[in-house]
C-alpha cells in the first residue's frame, strides 16, 4: 500500500571527522530530494548501529568518506516513489539497502567498494533516502523493519566468511568457531546451526555464554578462563581442528585461531582493527601468517570491509 510523501526528511550528518567525540554530529531538517532516473523513494523505518559507524565521526574509520555525509550502512523501510525507467519496485515494496550500492555481483572492484552507504555515499540515518534501485532488494516478508536492517553489513560479512571461499563453503557436519557476541559472530552461529554445522563459540562472560546458548551454540569456551582456548577447541573437534574460524577479535586472537584451525581450514578475518595494522605494517601479514605456510594456504585475498580470508 502505498504512502503519502513528506515535504522535508530529516536526517543527520557529520559536518566534521576530528576525532574528539560525537558533538560533531549535526541533526537537520531537509527538503525531501528529487528522484532521478532509476531511483527509489524509500521511507526509512528501520537502521542498524555498526562499529563503523560509531568511529567514522571520531575519525578512525581508515577507508575514504565525504564530508558532511549521511551516516548509516543499513536501513529497510518502504518504497513512496520510483523514478523514470524502474522497473523492480513500485510504491509500497517493502526493501532493504545494500551496503556498496555499486555492487551488483561478483568480486569488488576499485569502483564498486567506494559507494558504501553512510561513508561515501549518504546513509540510512534519515526519515527518507533516494537509492538508485539496483541499490535495493526486496525485504525478507518474515522479517519486521528492524531485523531486516541488520541483514546487509553484519549479516552478509558473516556469510561471506563462511560461504565466499569457492571450494571452501561450509558443508553439514564441519566444525566452526566464532568469536564473541557481536553482530557478525551472532550471524555467524545462526547461519552456521542452520546449515547443520557443530559450532564452538568463545565469550568472556557467563551471561553472553548464555546467548550463545540460546542460539544453538554446541561448546562455549569462556576466554578469561581458558586462555590457551585454541587448543581446547582443537580438543572439542576430536584433534582434527576447526573447519572455519570467523576471526573478528584483532592480532591478539590471531594465535589461539591458528591452534584451533584444522589443515587446510578457513580463517576468515573480519574487522577493522586488522585492517589498520596490516596497512600501517604490511610485513605483519607475512609474520602472522607463516605458520600457515606449509600445507594450510599459502595466499589471501581481502574481505569486503576489511581483512583477509585464504584465495585458495
Amino acid at each position: 500500500m502505498a504512502q503519502s510523501i513528506p515535504k522535508t526528511v530529516k536526517q543527520w550528518t557529520i559536518p566534521s571527522r576530528d576525532g574528539k567525540d560525537f558533538s560533531g554530529l549535526k541533526f537537520s531538517e531537509e527538503s525531501v530530494p528529487e528522484l532521478g532516473d532509476g531511483q527509489v523513494l524509500v521511507k526509512i523505518q528501520g537502521a542498524s548501529l555498526n562499529y563503523r559507524d560509531l568511529i567514522l565521526p571520531l575519525g578512525k574509520y581508515p577507508f575514504p568518506a565525504k564530508d558532511g555525509v549521511v551516516p548509516g550502512s543499513d536501513g529497510a523501510g518502504t518504497v513512496l516513489a520510483v523514478g523514470k525507467n524502474v522497473t523492480r519496485f513500485r510504491p509500497g515494496d517493502k526493501v532493504v539497502t545494500l551496503f556498496n550500492q555499486g555492487h551488483i555481483g561478483g568480486s569488488l572492484d576499485q569502483l564498486s567498494i567506494q559507494t558504501g552507504l553512510g561513508g561515501v555515499t549518504d546513509g540510512t540515518f534519515r526519515t527518507v533516502g533516494a537509492f538508485d534501485e539496483h541499490g535495493l532488494v526486496p525485504m525478507p516478508s518474515n522479517l519486521d523493519f528492524h531485523e531486516a536492517a541488520t541483514l546487509t553489513c553484519a549479516g552478509l560479512t558473516a556469510w561471506n566468511g563462511l560461504y565466499g571461499l569457492e571450494g571452501k563453503k561450509l558443508l553439514p557436519g564441519q566444525w566452526v568457531l566464532t568469536q564473541g557476541t557481536g553482530g557478525v559472530s551472532i550471524f555467524a552461529v545462526q547461519f552456521a546451526k542452520a546449515a547443520g554445522a557443530k559450532v564452538i563459540a568463545t565469550t568472556s562472560s557467563a551471561e553472553k555464554a548464555k546467548l550463545l546458548e540460546k542460539l544453538g551454540a554446541d561448546h562455549i569456551i569462556n576466554y578469561r578462563e581458558t586462555p590457551e582456548w585454541g587448543a581446547k577447541a582443537k580438543e572439542l573437534t576430536g584433534g582434527a581442528g576447526v573447519d572455519h574460524i570467523i576471526e573478528v577479535a584483532g592480532p591478539t586472537s590471531m594465535k589461539q585461531s591458528l591452534n584451533a584451525i584444522k589443515i587446510d581450514g578457513v580463517i576468515s578475518i573480519i574487522g577493522f582493527v586488522w585492517w589498520a595494522l596490516i596497512k600501517s605494517d604490511p610485513g605483519f601479514v607475512d609474520w602472522a601468517f607463516q605458520p600457515l605456510h606449509h600445507p594450510r594456504s599459502p595466499c589471501w585475498k581481502p574481505c569486503p570491509d576489511g581483512g583477509y580470508v585464504p584465495c585458495c
